[in-house]
């Protein structure tokens, strides 16, 4: 399949920028299941400083927003040709060893919630029949319910509130999985929607090591493994390592974040 994919940033400052340094992730990865075909980035009221490749093989951006302005709006386009393999992307491969996706982290870390959510799993299931099962019930204890939770939630908080997006679900997932010894990390990403092309954000799902296949994806938030509607654009142990857009700026106390994203499969000409 071969999506079609524009994704707009806006950043509208409550004062004059006077320094202001943005690190975006926003360019797919090319991996198994999905090729590249083009890829740009336009800036209004920013320049791009250099491109590198973070620990986690996220090919990562860093913008300076140029002094004085209140609106910064960064457009990324691009079409990826993507193919199903039943979420399974394959070997591990990074600067980082496997071992370190089983440490937990601010988001993930399980409290009584999660960790009463693995002692209902079946011990003697196996491994990857134990990640399908954890996903079906994380999506019945917690509703998707947009706007209930923010960047900064924890999957306990999510999964004590029984409410929460595809983040938290990816959050709680990942801090079960990890109790269990399993390796798990987020993704962050696009996935074209069956019923519009408009959307207000990217998606997150998850991914666990299995013996014998590798990282194997589950997006718990449409009880599925991940197939070629998806784009995967970073990967990391939470969302902080796979955030679209992180920074820091000087000169102005508060910024109001805009996203639009238009996924769409695009026709070849024969």
């Amino acid at each position: 399949m071969r999506l079609s994919i524009r994704h707009t940033t806006r950043y509208r400052f409550e004062t004059p920028v006077v320094h202001a340094l943005q690190r975006l992730r926003l360019v797919p990865k090319e991996t198994q299941g999905q090729r590249i075909l083009d890829w740009s980035m336009d800036y209004e009221n920013a320049h791009e400083e250099l491109q590198y490749e973070d620990q986690h093989h996220n090919r990562t951006t860093l913008v300076a927003v140029e002094p004085g302005t209140q609106q910064v709006v960064i457009t990324c386009k691009g079409a990826v040709e993507t193919s199903d393999h039943s979420g399974v992307i394959g070997q591990h491969a990074g600067h980082l060893p496997l071992w370190s996706f089983r440490t937990q982290t601010a988001l993930t870390r399980p409290g009584e919630r999660i960790r009463a959510l693995v002692d209902e799993l079946d011990p003697n299931e196996d491994r990857l029949g134990t990640l399908h099962h954890l996903s079906k019930t994380i999506l019945e204890r917690v509703e998707y319910r947009t706007g209930s939770t923010t960047v900064a939630t924890r999957g306990e908080e999510a999964m004590r509130d029984g409410a929460g997006v595809c983040q938290d679900h990816s959050h709680i997932f990942i801090g079960a999985a990890r109790l269990m010894g399993i390796p798990a990390r987020y993704v962050s990403g696009y996935l074209m929607m069956n019923d519009r092309v408009e959307q207000e954000a990217t998606h997150a799902w998850a991914e666990a090591f299995v013996h014998g296949l590798g990282w194997v994806g589950f997006d718990i938030s449409n009880g599925i493994s991940p197939d070629m509607r998806y784009v995967r654009v970073a990967t990391g142990r939470d969302y902080r390592d796979a955030a679209p857009v992180t920074g820091i700026s000087f000169g102005t106390t508060t910024t109001v974040l805009d996203v639009e994203v238009a996924v769409e499969q695009q026709q070849v000409q024969q």
